[in-house]
């Protein structure tokens, strides 16, 4: 190559990196604007839901239930799209099924709105209050958040549950679901907006962001504008989020459930309860993933379990002591690693290991746990008791399966996901943790001294 051609590539690649640097700064820039303008509008429509009454937002609930009843072909017809992108790309079975909205999932989660509607309306709660020495009336009072945001994965109830609860809370939502159901979220935001608009509320009040990273980094970054973030999905997901953003974030964590059965307990009610923990609906975060078994049950309820749960199609990766029985049993397995105890499987399988005490159990869930749902199955109080106390988690079962930690199982309704920090909200998310509060204080013209 010649010195001329040499320099003339040479400025050719400096060409194509200022393009492409200046298509990556338009897209920024794109996205950022977006976000501006659906914020803005919702801001707008905030102050519109936050004066509205209980009756005026169980209304406005109940019409986009029906409309989502009305709607389910489209909606369905939209998510059987976003269905046939997945099976082409390869899509697992479970993520499918978090994806899948057929007539059935619509109308449930249609009557979760309609369930929302009937719960209590958490805006101007009184949390506390006070007539102080001097006179004055101090309270403190629930009041909406104003402009919540959601980033979330391919779980398009997720939308309707968003939109739900933002709207019963006097809050507007801006919802930035996966792309792997966008189809499905733009009919159903489509379906949500026309109801509200027919309800004479502004469409504002519910919008999806589309685009790509950068409209999602803009959404992050959308401090003042956006008053609060909330990820919900997988660890990356949430990760990249909680450490990216500048807008306040409520950390929807991962779901490392675990199940201790301990030495003493009824080995019936552990059978049934481990059976539906991990296999009930294994997609989700509140299904177990992990089962710890005293010593003195291994030679008994062990080689029961570990049949029952091969037989109900779940991939077993079992620890050394466990390894031993499954062998004698014939069952299928692999010898578990470290990687499998952490994991959080999202489909059938399960990690199992033997453990000789209450406190072996404890040491390895403080370990390998995620700080969601952890679950003890004994008829011995004082251990249920210790277990409850020394286990660090949003919720804690005692003979119960971990799939009932849920918002719309505890009585809140739907759910806007399960916080697995300990600031503000732990737990199933509903109406009272998307509100925040503001002191009210009644004088009649006292001074401070």
């Amino acid at each position: 190559m010649t010195v001329t051609e040499n320099q003339s590539q040479i400025q050719d690649e400096v060409v194509d990196a200022a393009s492409q640097q200046a298509g990556q700064r338009a897209e920024t820039a794109e996205g950022a604007a977006e976000v501006r303008r659906l914020a803005t509008g919702a801001r707008t429509a905030a102050r519109t839901l936050a004066l509205l009454s209980r009756a005026e937002k169980d209304a406005a609930l109940r019409a986009i239930a029906d409309a989502i009843d009305a709607g389910t072909a489209k909606i369905v017809a939209a998510n059987e799209e976003d269905l046939e992108r997945g099976r082409g790309g390869g899509m697992p079975e479970s993520l499918l099924d978090r994806l899948r909205l057929d007539g059935a999932r619509v109308a449930a989660v249609a009557q979760a709105l309609r369930d929302v509607a009937g719960l209590p309306d958490p805006v101007g709660e009184i949390v506390r209050g006070s007539t102080l020495p001097n006179g004055l009336q101090i309270r403190q009072v629930r009041v909406p958040m104003g402009v919540v945001g959601m980033i979330y994965e391919a779980r398009p109830n997720v939308t309707v549950d968003a939109a739900g609860l933002g709207l019963k809370s006097g809050n507007a939502v801006i919802l930035r679901g996966g792309s792997a159901a966008a189809s499905s979220n733009r009919a159903l935001v489509e379906v949500i907006r026309g109801a509200l608009e027919e309800c004479g509320l502004p469409a504002d009040s519910v919008s999806l962001l589309e685009g790509g990273h950068d409209a999602v980094r803009a959404l992050m970054r959308a401090r003042g504008l956006v008053d609060l973030l909330i990820p919900r999905g997988g660890a990356d997901l949430i990760a990249t989020v909680v450490t990216e953003s500048t807008v306040p974030v409520i950390e929807t964590g991962i779901g490392n459930c675990h199940l201790y059965v301990d030495a003493a307990a009824d080995v019936e009610k552990a059978l049934a309860i481990t059976l539906n923990s991990k296999t009930q609906r294994p997609s989700v975060c509140n299904a177990a993933e992990s089962l710890l078994v005293h010593a003195e049950l291994a030679g008994t309820f062990l080689p029961r379990v570990l049949e029952a749960l091969n037989a109900a199609g779940v991939t077993l990766a079992t620890g050394p002591r466990a390894s031993v029985v499954a062998r004698s049993i014939d069952v299928p397995h692999r010898l578990a690693t470290d990687a499998d105890f952490a994991e959080e499987f999202h489909g059938l399988e399960m990690s199992v290991a033997v453990v000789d005490s209450l406190d072996e159990a404890i040491a390895h869930i403080t370990r390998f746990g995620t700080g969601h749902t952890e679950a003890i199955i004994t008829e011995d109080r004082a251990a249920a008791r210790r277990f409850v106390a020394e286990v660090d988690a949003a919720a804690v079962m005692v003979n119960a399966s971990t799939r009932f930690t849920d918002g719309g199982e505890f009585g809140f309704g739907a759910e806007i996901g399960i916080s697995t920090q300990k600031l503000h909200a732990r737990g199933p998310m509903a109406l009272p943790e998307l509100t925040t509060t503001k002191w009210i204080v009644e004088g009649d013209g006292q001074v401070r001294g």
